[in-house]
């Protein structure tokens, strides 16, 4: 029941946010907006404020804005037209600037949460050192438990993060001097790093430094001010994008099995669960994670979604008109093909790492 709670949750901030962008510029813009459903299916509760009726549906997987003179269904065919508030009345920058709200707005969410992160308390392992293991350059140069690593080659470390970072700048086999503060006085040591096999965050096989020291079990509460925080904001965001932008070319390249890497809505309500037992910063941490993914996702080229209607509107801008009729209806049903097909996979993905307890 955690688990589902918790989904619901994530499902309900991140469907409202993505059509409340495309709500707003709507209005913004004097479209008329006809529906906003958090939802799809029959309505569970529904309320009609104004030309709009807002509801909530029976399947959660998604939402929905209908804008008047959006495309053609029955129901438009007995709701009375006023060309300055349709949609396809509107010029060309503003149909893409209301399709585009709602990605971005993704995004926009996102960015928010890690500046609030970043506000509170970023979680931090101090550079404090908790095991040296026997026979590694760590225990010849003499560290010890409970030595904090002030520097390293002359580059300050803050946390235990920048260690490996700084480490990984080296050449192998290279003479590495560590600044060590040990009961308040600070001394120098070096140690000349050996290279170990390991795996980075994709499951690559690599090789790193190693001088054979853990952490400690110690983990502090870094508050950034103001204007760092909205920093963070921005560099978390970014390196989330950049580290899905890798994820995915990689299983474009086949480096990483699809299989293993491509998840749908049952591997989003484990998670969701998980991160909400774990605390509200994981549970908002995986919030902006997932946002930042429907953000690139709804950017993809296919008909269907946001990307596939920006892509329509750039087709329409270089031939002076709208892409309608038939190559319209060909080039959403492969769009809708394409989605499917996708959706059917991480479903199966899914339901594979389900049952071997993944």
């Amino acid at each position: 029941m955690t688990t589902l709670f918790a989904f619901v949750i994530v499902l309900g901030i991140l469907i409202f946010i993505h059509e409340l962008g495309h709500f707003l510029f709507a209005k913004l813009n004097g479209v008329g907006v006809l529906k906003f459903s958090l939802g799809f299916g029959p309505a569970l509760v529904k309320k009609r404020v104004g030309e709009t009726e807002y509801q909530i549906s029976v399947i959660p997987l998604g939402g929905y804005v209908k804008m008047l003179g959006e495309g053609s269904t029955p129901e438009d065919e007995f709701t009375p037209m006023d060309p300055e508030k349709s949609f396809a009345g509107k010029g060309l920058g503003v149909r893409a600037l209301i399709v585009a709200a709602g990605p971005v707005f993704n995004l926009l969410l996102a960015i928010v949460i890690y500046m609030v992160i970043g506000w509170t308390g970023i979680p931090t392992i101090p550079p404090v050192v908790g095991e040296v293991m026997d026979g590694t350059p760590a225990e010849t140069a003499g560290l010890m438990p409970g030595d904090r690593i002030v520097s390293i080659q002359g580059s300050p470390v803050q946390s235990w993060e920048d260690i490996s970072i700084i480490m990984q700048e080296n050449e192998a086999g290279e003479n590495v001097q560590f600044v060590i503060e040990r009961g308040g006085t600070d001394f120098t040591v070096n140690a000349t790093p050996i290279m170990i096999k390991d795996k980075n965050l994709f499951g690559e096989e690599i090789e790193r430094p190693m001088i054979g020291i853990s952490r400690s079990e110690e983990v502090v509460m870094k508050h950034l001010g103001f204007f760092p925080g909205i920093g963070y904001g921005f560099t978390q965001t970014w390196k989330v994008i950049e580290l899905t932008g890798i994820g995915v070319w990689k299983m474009i390249d086949g480096t990483l099995d699809i299989r293993d890497s491509l998840g749908g809505p049952i591997l989003i309500a484990q998670v969701s669960g998980e991160t909400f037992r774990a605390g509200i910063l994981p549970f908002f941490s995986m919030i902006a994670f997932v946002s930042i993914n429907l953000f690139l996702i709804n950017l993809l080229p296919i008909p269907v979604l946001d990307g596939g209607h920006l892509m329509l509107f750039g087709i329409e801008a270089a031939i002076g008109k709208p892409v309608e009729g038939r190559p319209r209806e060909i080039a959403q049903q492969i769009g809708l093909f394409l989605l499917i097909l996708l959706m059917i996979l991480a479903f199966y993905n899914d339901l594979a790492r389900l049952f071997q307890g993944g």
